[in-house]
Formats: C-alpha cells, sequence, structure tokens
C-alpha cells in the first residue's frame, strides 16, 4: 500500500483486497496492527484537535472512508484506486476471521445493540469466534474493559464508539489490550443491529451518504455536517492553490 499525504494528513491509497490481505497476513504473523479510518469530517477535526490527529497518525493503516476525500485527494493529484469504507471493511474482515479461525471482540454501542450484532454477525458468518463484547459506556473503569478484552484471547478488536473517543481508546490502550489488530468501526453496529439504515448504494458511489444520515438525523446532524463539509471545501481549495 502506498502512504500519500493529503490536508497535513497521512493516509494509504489501497483497495479493499489490499487492505484485508495485508490485516490477515500480519495477524498470522503474530504482529500488532492499529487501524483506523479518515472521512470528511474526521480530516476537518484533526486540523484543531492535536490528541485526535496523534492518535489517527500513530495507525499502521489508514483507509480512506468517504467519497469526499477520495475525490478531494485525487483533485489534487493522488492516485485512489477506490473508496475503503470502515462497514464494508467490518464485513470482510469477519468474514476473513471466520475463514482463518481468528477471534474477535466487539466493543462499544448500548448494551442491547452490541448483543444483537454479536448474534447478527455469527448468524451470517456461522464458523465465526465472537470470543466476548462489552458496550460503550465504561468510562468510569476504563482498565476493567480492557483487562476483559485481553482475558478474551481476541485476536481482533472492534471499537463501536464516537470520534474521537475511540480513536484516542485505542491510542491509549493499545498496549495493553492483548489483540493483533484494533479498528474504529463507529456506528457500524448500530448498522448491523438494525436501529439505523445505511444510505442506498447510489448514495454511497455519489458520496451522499452525509445527507441520507441528516435526513434520518435532521436535528443531531445538520450542523455537524454544515460546518465539517464548509470547512473541508474551504481546506480543498487551499490545499490545490498551495499545490499549483
Amino acid at each position: 500500500m502506498k502512504r500519500i499525504q493529503f490536508l497535513n494528513a497521512p493516509m494509504d491509497s489501497a483497495t479493499m483486497t489490499e487492505t484485508v490481505t495485508v490485516i490477515r497476513d500480519h495477524i498470522k504473523g503474530g504482529h500488532f496492527l492499529q487501524h483506523v479510518v479518515v472521512n470528511v469530517a474526521k480530516l476537518v477535526n484533526m486540523q484543531r484537535d492535536a490528541e485526535l490527529a496523534d492518535s489517527v497518525k500513530a495507525c499502521d493503516i489508514i483507509n480512506i472512508d468517504g467519497m469526499g476525500v477520495v475525490w478531494g485527494a485525487r483533485a489534487c493529484g493522488h492516485d485512489i484506486p477506490e473508496r475503503v469504507a470502515g462497514v464494508d471493511l467490518f464485513h470482510e474482515l469477519l468474514a476473513m476471521s471466520a475463514e482463518q479461525q481468528f477471534s474477535v471482540f466487539l466493543l462499544g454501542a448500548k448494551p442491547e445493540v452490541v448483543a444483537r450484532t454479536a448474534e447478527v454477525v455469527q448468524k451470517q458468518n456461522p464458523q465465526l469466534n465472537v470470543a466476548g463484547y462489552h458496550h460503550g459506556y465504561f468510562w468510569d473503569d476504563e482498565q476493567a474493559v480492557v483487562e476483559k478484552i485481553k482475558a478474551s484471547g481476541a485476536q481482533l478488536l472492534f471499537v463501536a464508539i464516537t470520534s474521537p473517543k475511540k480513536e484516542n481508546f485505542i491510542n491509549r490502550w493499545q498496549d495493553q489490550l492483548g489483540v493483533n489488530f484494533v479498528m474504529g468501526v463507529g456506528g457500524t453496529f448500530d448498522v448491523v443491529a438494525g436501529k439505523v439504515k445505511r444510505a442506498p448504494k447510489w448514495m454511497q458511489n455519489a458520496g451522499l451518504e452525509w445527507l441520507y444520515r441528516v435526513l434520518q438525523e435532521p436535528g443531531r446532524m445538520w450542523k455537524r455536517y454544515l460546518v465539517t463539509n464548509s470547512r473541508f471545501a474551504y481546506l480543498l481549495m487551499k490545499e490545490r492553490m498551495t499545490n499549483r
């Protein structure tokens, strides 16, 4: 995979297949990998949040999740083969784990959501070993949750917590988790559990997933996307002028 720099952030120009292959080979070799995806909102927030920026830059694999980032990077001369969406990578890694007999741990979301997610992924991948799961409301005793993850013997850890909490949690505890691979998956558990619907494929391809989320939760999402999308457009214009 080729690493590029875009908007002062490192990211990997890679396909889904390349990403899964690298992760599989590192786990089989007993190596540790810290993974993250970047989208428009995260890139914008990294400009002002030093802790988030450090947590992202500490990752071994930084995939591009979001057509806005794909198009923006391409407009600035970078060769980006495709988008590697976090939710799609999650499912690909579960299938790979079932095939390779890797064990997984699910962390995050509400208790009933993570429990339902464990049920769904087990049905989708009958050979998958779900070593354990825990909800995302544990901030009064992070150490206990870290110890639970380590005791489970899981090789892959998926963290479904909002940004920047998940990135900072992963970076803070990476040496004590006892896993070979850890990835933040944001709101993926809500989608898998059926609590939230994912945008239709044509909206995903058109870079309009953010709009679909606004339509589902207008009161909570409209301001977030208005600010981040406007800021991203400004940063992209500035980046292109600098390149010229």
